[in-house]
């Protein structure tokens, strides 16, 4: 492979360092891009596989393509490693993008065809690309980001913040250009205890973890106070979902997994895309956290040796030049157009490493969601059951206190940066003293006084869900906002090795309480409002086995996953003070709180 080295000017005179592989031989050839905050000359662990426990670097993956006829063109994008610019996430991706492939397509190594790659924001600088025609883009194998709606998903989620974009700036503001360059800032990021910090929410600018980084400080403060969906969330790199008719005409690869952010806002993109005849379209989500496609142990669970992508696709890297071969070459590409991994069907035991087996297995589907979906209301009564019979009270009701200052912990979740602070992956619901928030006794989460649990009987049959689950909840708080947070659960029966069962944490989802009517014009509260508000809670696909029972947790945080509210209606990232507000769930006949679960056939029926 040949290679070089050139600084790229944007429309407005930055440059950005780019490397260019190009095969042996005469050109033009059809170019591959990736453009990353993460360092263009930095092996990426978007390349592990089942087989290779160290990825390969870029010069190795350049050269894999290039035996096939493919340049690879690699970006550091505006701000970071040797570009130059500020970095500001998300908001110079579209149209950097645009500018870099506009260059590719005018060199004369270049065929002016376009196939784009990357995991995580290498997903997001794809999708900002594509959302404004950059020239020349055919193909796109997004891993694991991508923006539909960064204000529903990814950044904030139905107003609540999400805290992993504290956690990511803290980690790639020690890693910047200017820390590099300045020993004394470096070491002052190096010794911030996130932890500790989240105990003290909520921050001033100048008086947070990120203080000793001004510009990094500065985008986050940005975001957590851009509380309304306005013009800051419509730009191109955040709000994919704007853009899908005037989107490049290419064909994509959505790819994430149940236990990531970002499986919500890939389905939707493969929806809109897809909808709007943009090229072909696919649709990948498995067990995995974020990016680990080839492992198959998460957190307390595992789902056995099938949960690897390895186990179907070869491996992704080979997977992706099918996929591009296809496009670029017309080559067959036999995939179906969705492919899941439904989590479930295990034995419930501890297996050798300690681990609790909840199993599972893939299934191809024809498209999203499964044309065979049943949307089956399960509804939340008084007495704390779970049932397909609508309520039957006149009125009926239960409350409880949510104090801002002893939020209900994350305990298992779908969190990608949080691992410094709480683990990620699936364990039993119940605190522990390693767990950020929680207290002792150390006991399950439900016993909790400000969760409210409802669970059904053990199931006579099996039960299988696949897609979206949406929670409707009639809901009124004395405070002048608040959020609504909803989980769901999978129960597993007393076992010899899990004599208390084991509480699976499936999906989980938040409302902001001023966003319910309208999210571009928030409005607070009222005394003795009730509400009728729908939290949509990340897809997910599991196999309730006959004798456990599905549960679904509501209460009012999630912490640290998302901002905690504190209750006075404060505006977003500005809030001082914090009260305790009674917060009620109706659950009668004319105000029928229920979870909406994606109810498909077995896989045996």
């Amino acid at each position: 492979m040949r290679l070089e080295t050139v600084m790229i000017e944007m429309r407005d005179g930055v440059k950005l360092a780019t490397d260019i592989y190009l095969p042996e031989g005469e050109g033009p050839f059809p170019i591959i891009l990736e453009r990353t905050p993460y360092g263009r000359k930095i092996a990426s662990r978007s390349e592990l596989t089942r087989d290779e426990f160290k990825a390969r670097d870029r010069a190795a993956i350049a050269a894999f393509y290039g035996e096939h006829g493919y340049g690879m063109v690699y970006q550091d994008v505006r701000g970071r490693y040797d570009s130059e610019g500020r970095f500001t996430k998300y908001v110079h991706e579209a149209y950097d993008g645009y500018d870099t492939c506009a260059w590719i397509v005018r060199q004369s190594w270049s065929d002016g065809r376009i196939c784009t790659l990357g995991l995580s924001y290498g997903g997001h600088t794809q999708v900002a690309l594509g959302s404004v025609d950059a020239p020349g883009v055919v193909a796109q194998a997004v891993d694991s980001g991508g923006f539909a709606n960064a204000w529903k998903n990814g950044a904030r989620c139905f107003g609540a913040f999400e805290l992993k974009q504290v956690t990511w700036a803290l980690a790639q503001a020690i890693m910047s250009p200017e820390a590099k360059a300045d020993p004394v800032m470096k070491a002052a990021l190096e010794a911030e205890n996130l932890r500790d910090w989240y105990q003290r929410l909520p921050w001033k600018p100048g008086h947070s973890p990120l203080r000793h980084h001004p510009d990094y400080e500065a985008y986050i403060f940005d975001e957590w106070r851009h509380g309304a969906f306005g013009d800051y969330w419509r730009q191109p790199g955040l709000w994919a979902a704007g853009y899908y008719e005037t989107y490049a005409p290419t064909s994509t690869i959505q790819m994430s997994s149940w236990l990531d952010i970002y499986p919500w806002g890939q389905a939707e993109n493969y929806m809109g895309l897809k909808k709007a005849g943009k090229g072909r379209h696919f649709l990948i989500l498995g067990p995995w956290t974020h990016g680990d496609r080839s492992v198959t142990a998460f957190g307390d669970v595992e789902f056995g040796p099938d949960a690897a992508i390895d186990s179907w696709c070869g491996d992704w890297r080979s997977y992706r030049l099918r996929f591009f071969e296809h496009v670029v070459k017309g080559k067959p590409f036999d995939e179906p157009p969705v492919r899941v991994f439904v989590m479930g069907g295990g034995s419930g035991r501890r297996n050798g490493d300690g681990r609790f087996e909840h199993g599972g297995h893939w299934r191809s589907l024809a498209d999203w969601p499964a044309p065979d979906t049943a949307f089956r209301p399960y509804h939340l009564h008084a007495d704390g059951s779970l049932s397909t019979e609508r309520q039957a009270e006149e009125t009926a009701s239960l409350s409880y206190d949510f104090d801002p200052s002893k939020p209900v912990p994350t305990i298992g979740h779908a969190l990608n940066r949080e691992a410094i602070v709480v683990p990620g992956g699936i364990y039993d619901q119940v605190e522990s003293e390693k767990l950020l928030g929680c207290q002792a006794p150390y006991i399950p989460l439900a016993s909790r006084s400000d969760v409210l649990a409802f669970q059904s009987k053990p199931l006579k049959e099996d039960v299988t869900i696949i897609g979206p689950v949406t929670a409707e909840l009639w809901v009124e708080t004395d405070g002048l906002d608040t959020d609504f947070t909803v989980k769901l659960l999978d129960v597993y029966p007393a076992s010899q090795d899990y004599p208390h069962g084991y509480a699976v944490w499936l999906t989980d989802g938040i409302m902001r309480l001023r966003y319910a009517e309208d999210p571009e014009k928030p409005r607070l509260r009222k005394p003795g409002e009730v509400t009728r508000i729908e939290v949509t809670l990340l897809p997910t696909a599991n196999l309730f086995r006959a004798g456990h029972r599905i549960r679904v947790d509501v209460s009012s945080s999630n912490f640290p996953k998302f901002d905690v509210n504190p209750n006075t209606g404060e505006p977003e990232g500005e809030a001082r003070r914090k009260r305790v507000a009674v917060n009620t769930v109706y659950l009668d006949a004319s105000r029928p709180s229920s979870l909406r679960l994606p109810v498909v056939p077995n896989a045996s029926s």
